[in-house]
C-alpha cells in the first residue's frame, strides 16, 4: 500500500508458447522464468497481494513452490494465442471482487521480462501515485537507439540499399525516441476497466535502462538475458 492505495500484482503465464517451448518454466539462472516476477512482487514495498494467472496445472505447481498463489486456472477462452493480457488482468480483478476484495491499482509483470526488479516496480508505482492528478497508468519504456528511425533504410531489388549518406546523423545528434519494452505495466483499476488498456492519453513512461529492456520471445532473447543475468553486477 502507498498513500492508502491498495495495489494488486498479476503475473500472466499461460502454457503453449509458440516462439520458445515451455518458456515460462524454462530455467534462467537455475530458476524457472516465472520465479523472477514472483520475486519482484514479493520484495516490493507497495504490493498488497499478488497472484499468477495460468491455464496450466504444471505452471501453477511451479508458482506455488515459490509461495505465489494461483487461486484459479484461467478459462480456455483467455488462454489462446490471441488472448489479450488486459482480459486476463480484468479476469483476475473480477475474481477478487467476487471475494469482496477490492484494490485501487493493478500491476502486471510478465515472466518474459525477468530483469525488472522490485526497485524498478516501486519507483514506477511511486511515480504514478504521486502524479495521480494527471496520470492513470505507467508503462516501461527504453530509449530507441540501435533501431532508431533515422537509421532505417529501404532495400531494393537485388538487395541494393537506398539511403542518403548526408542525412545520416551521429548518434549524439538523433532525437530521443522510446519504445514500449514490456518491463512493467501499472494502472488505476478504474482507468483499466474504462480504457481496456494500459496505453491512453493519461499514460506515463517509466524509463528502464537498455539492459533491462530485453523481452524473451525466442531462444536468442533467452541467451541474451541469461548472459545479462550472470553479469548484471558489472552493468
Amino acid at each position: 500500500m502507498i498513500r492508502n492505495q491498495k495495489i494488486l500484482g498479476v503475473i500472466t503465464a499461460r502454457s503453449g508458447s509458440k516462439g520458445l517451448k515451455n518458456k515460462n518454466i524454462l530455467k534462467l539462472n537455475s530458476r524457472p522464468l516465472l520465479y523472477w516476477p514472483i520475486k519482484t512482487f514479493m520484495n516490493s514495498k507497495f504490493i498488497d497481494d499478488f497472484i499468477l494467472s495460468t491455464d496450466s496445472t504444471e505452471i501453477s505447481k511451479q508458482a506455488n513452490r515459490y509461495k505465489c498463489k494461483t487461486p484459479f486456472l484461467r478459462p480456455a477462452r483467455l488462454s489462446k494465442d490471441n488472448s489479450s493480457s488486459i482480459d486476463v488482468v480484468i479476469h483476475a480483478i473480477n475474481f477478487f471482487k467476487e471475494q469482496k476484495i477490492t484494490f485501487d491499482y493493478v500491476a502486471l509483470l510478465e515472466p518474459t521480462s525477468p530483469l525488472t526488479d522490485s526497485g524498478d516496480l516501486d519507483k514506477a508505482i511511486a511515480k504514478l501515485v504521486t502524479n495521480y492528478k494527471i496520470a492513470d497508468s505507467i508503462v516501461g519504456v527504453s530509449k530507441n537507439i540501435n533501431y532508431h528511425p533515422d537509421y532505417n533504410i529501404k532495400m531494393k531489388k537485388k538487395s541494393l540499399i537506398s539511403f542518403d549518406s548526408k542525412k545520416i546523423k551521429r548518434r549524439q545528434k538523433i532525437s530521443n525516441l522510446f519504445f514500449l519494452d514490456g518491463s512493467l505495466y501499472i494502472s488505476k483499476i478504474e482507468a483499466l476497466l474504462k480504457y481496456k488498456s494500459f496505453y491512453h492519453k493519461k499514460t506515463l513512461g517509466f524509463e528502464m535502462p537498455k539492459w533491462k529492456s530485453f523481452e524473451i520471445d525466442d531462444y536468442t532473447d533467452f541467451l541474451c538475458v541469461s548472459t545479462i543475468m550472470k553479469n548484471k553486477k558489472r552493468l
